[in-house]
């Protein structure tokens, strides 16, 4: 796990450089990830300054009634899109990263344990991504918060 975790570290303190130097703010929201996305931006350095927070929806029915995600299947490229731009919306960031998926043992809404949808939104722009992670829940917990650090560093890459 350790190896893990400094990833997270590692892509949280580029992400927290880059929102600092762009003067931008961030937040999160996720679900099969439970919160280890947010807490890597919140121990990242200045997160004071440029982390607006995050909103943890694991539930189906906080994704549809918090966020707005479509009635329908919630481990989806729409839920992942909706999820991106209510929260960015909800805590008044400039960007925004979501993720929501399978985590496993069991599929979920006819998807396979591993599959993520992941959005980040920045108010111009909505991409929306998805991976097939392996593993157990934990490990696919793990990559799902990796790649969603990535793609949001990804974002603050490219401008």
């Amino acid at each position: 796990m350790s190896t893990e975790k400094s990833e997270l570290d590692r892509l949280a303190a580029e992400i927290a450089g880059s929102a600092s130097a762009a003067g931008r703010t961030v937040a999160v929201a996720e679900s099969l990830t439970g919160g280890m996305i947010s807490s890597a931006l919140a121990a990242a350095e200045d997160a004071s300054e440029w982390f607006r927070g995050s909103l943890v929806a694991y539930s189906s029915e906080v994704k549809h009634e918090v966020l707005h995600v479509p009635e329908g299947p919630v481990v989806s490229a729409p839920a992942a899109r909706a999820m991106a731009r209510e929260v960015r919306r909800l805590l008044g960031a400039d960007v925004a990263v979501a993720v929501t998926g399978a985590g496993g043992p069991d599929p979920q809404d006819g998807r396979p344990p591993g599959t993520v949808f992941l959005a980040v939104d920045d108010g111009v722009d909505c991409v929306v991504v998805d991976r097939d992670l392996d593993g157990e829940p934990e490990e696919i917990c793990v990559g799902a918060a990796e790649a969603a650090l990535e793609l949001l560093a990804g974002r603050f890459r490219s401008g």
